[in-house]
Formats: structure tokens, C-alpha cells, sequence
């Protein structure tokens, strides 16, 4: 018989009310469709569309909401901003679904979860302009957060990475970061995108203003970086955006067996140099859809 592997507190720590440390969440509070959103504000708002409510936590930047919209439960997560959060909330919504926080021991039966980041990026082409929704076929981290995990390359898309690397010139550069390339679920893509949505590649960078390309007081390692990333073509595809979380929820959901995608509104065009900063009501339109479908 084999041994099941047991978690210490030092590695999952549960609060003394039982919920996982960082969320604040127990499990049973924890639905199977998962929509995760940047802005902890915003899980209000997509919550204002459910039906029932169950809980509402706060921790942090971390504001959880289960309830459920036209018979289907849901849970609405806030992340923040960054891949470094996503490990935390992915890793903590795992342990919620599969792993027994009264042995500490992960179940014999795993659940798989459904994740839909609703957010917002930046377009990085002509027929990507604002109020444009993208969905996240493929995302490519700059972030270098899966390359911590075990499996790595088992679940990234290498031969587009090396494409990437050659294209960018980043190849042989210590300075540079070593990108990861991972497929978002298939069905859950077909689902959610259906046929009203652009379908691209998505870069997930580390950071608002260098990482994508922005000059403010510091010069930039490599100026031309976002004429390269616009011009780089695979099997067909193009970048189309850029933001800064759907690398780590594609690569960390295919590690731990669960599904997920990222849609976003592109609030502003690299290309055209334009921006819309009144698009908090537009968003609720993709909140809706998204809602819908998932």
C-alpha cells in the first residue's frame, strides 16, 4: 500500500478556523468554477450578478466570494496583481480541493477545478484595440515562476519557447529572463471564447513598466523589445497582449490537473499608443459573458 505523502504546518498552514492561511477560505466554501480577477473591488462586482451568496471573506488583497448564478455555484477570487500571487492562490485553492485538512494528506479523489482569469492588458496589435476581448490560447511567461516547479517542461510548449528566444535574441543572455510557453485548456477556450472573442498569445511579464516595454526615468535593457514581441510569428499566431498573471494560472492549473483560461479587455494599445482609462464599465460586459459560459 502506498504511503500518502503528509503535509506539515510549516508548508500548508491552516488558520486555527480552519481555512487555508493566505485566503482565509475552509473548503467546503470553495466552488468547482473558480473566476479569478486582479482587483479585489472587482469580486463585488461580479458577485452582484449571483443569484445567492454563501460567504464573503477578505484577507489582504485576497476577497472571496462563493454564491451561485442561474443554478451553478461559483466562487469569485481576487489575486492581485503579479504571477508571484498566483502561486499563492492557486496553490491554496489545491490544497482547499484535494488535499484533507484534518489529516493532512491529499484525498484519494481528486477535484478538478474550472479557472477563468477575467482581467484586463494591454493590445500589442492593429486588430487588437481598446475594448477588444482577448482570450489567452497560449501564455508566455516572463515571470520565471514555473521553472521553480517539477514538470516544467513536461507541460510547456518548448519548440515555440525556443522560437521566442531566438526571435527576441535573448539566447546565451544571462540578463534575460528564461521564458515558459503553456497551452490554456482546449475546452474551456471553445467554451469561453466561442467565436466573438480574439485568440492569441499572451505574455504575462513581471512588471508593469520595464517588463512590457515602458519608459518612464530609467532606460530600458533592450528598447526595441516591443517591436520584436509585435513582429514574432508562430504556426500562424501572434502576441496579441500583454499582462501580468495568466502565465503562472495556465502552467500551475496544468501541474495540479485542473483547467483554466485567461480573458481580458485590452484597455490600451502599445501599437497606437492609446489608452482608455474609463473601461471599469465596460468590463462588466465580459464579466457577464463569462458568467454565461463558464
Amino acid at each position: 500500500m502506498q504511503t500518502k505523502t503528509y503535509f506539515p504546518p510549516s508548508e500548508l498552514i491552516i488558520n486555527e478556523d480552519g481555512s487555508v492561511f493566505h485566503l482565509h477560505v475552509r473548503p467546503e466554501q470553495l466552488a468547482d468554477k473558480v473566476i479569478l480577477v486582479g482587483d479585489p473591488g472587482r469580486v463585488n462586482l461580479v458577485a452582484s450578478h449571483f443569484d445567492t451568496k454563501e460567504c464573503d471573506i477578505q484577507s489582504r488583497e485576497f476577497h472571496t466570494i462563493t454564491g451561485t448564478y442561474q443554478g451553478k455555484r461559483i466562487t469569485v477570487v481576487s489575486t492581485g496583481i503579479g504571477c508571484d500571487n498566483i502561486d499563492i492562490v492557486l496553490n491554496e485553492l489545491d490544497a482547499l480541493a484535494n488535499i484533507d485538512f484534518g489529516t493532512r494528506e491529499e484525498k484519494d479523489s481528486l477535484r478538478q477545478l474550472e479557472l477563468v482569469r477575467i482581467g484586463t492588458c494591454g493590445g500589442l496589435q492593429p486588430y487588437t484595440p481598446a475594448g477588444t476581448f482577448v482570450c489567452s490560447e497560449i501564455s508566455i511567461g516572463f515571470d520565471g515562476l514555473l521553472n521553480f516547479y517539477e514538470g516544467r517542461n513536461a507541460v510547456s510548449d518548448l519548440p515555440l519557447e525556443r522560437a521566442l528566444l531566438n526571435h527576441l535574441g535573448w539566447t546565451g543572455n544571462l540578463c534575460s529572463p528564461t521564458p515558459y510557453a503553456v497551452h490554456a485548456n482546449h475546452e474551456l477556450v471553445e467554451r469561453i471564447a466561442r467565436n466573438d472573442m480574439v485568440r492569441g498569445i499572451t505574455v504575462a511579464c513581471g512588471g508593469f513598466f520595464g517588463p512590457q516595454g515602458r519608459r518612464l526615468r530609467i532606460p530600458l535593457a533592450d528598447p526595441r523589445q516591443n517591436e520584436k514581441i509585435e513582429s514574432f510569428e508562430y504556426k500562424g499566431q501572434h502576441i496579441t497582449n500583454y499582462e501580468m498573471e495568466s502565465s503562472a494560472i495556465a502552467g500551475l492549473s496544468l501541474l495540479l490537473g485542473h483547467k483554466a483560461t485567461t480573458v481580458c479587455m485590452v484597455i490600451a494599445n502599445r501599437v497606437k499608443q492609446e489608452a482608455n482609462t474609463g473601461y471599469k464599465n465596460q468590463i462588466d460586459d465580459l464579466i457577464r459573458v463569462v458568467l454565461e459560459r463558464i
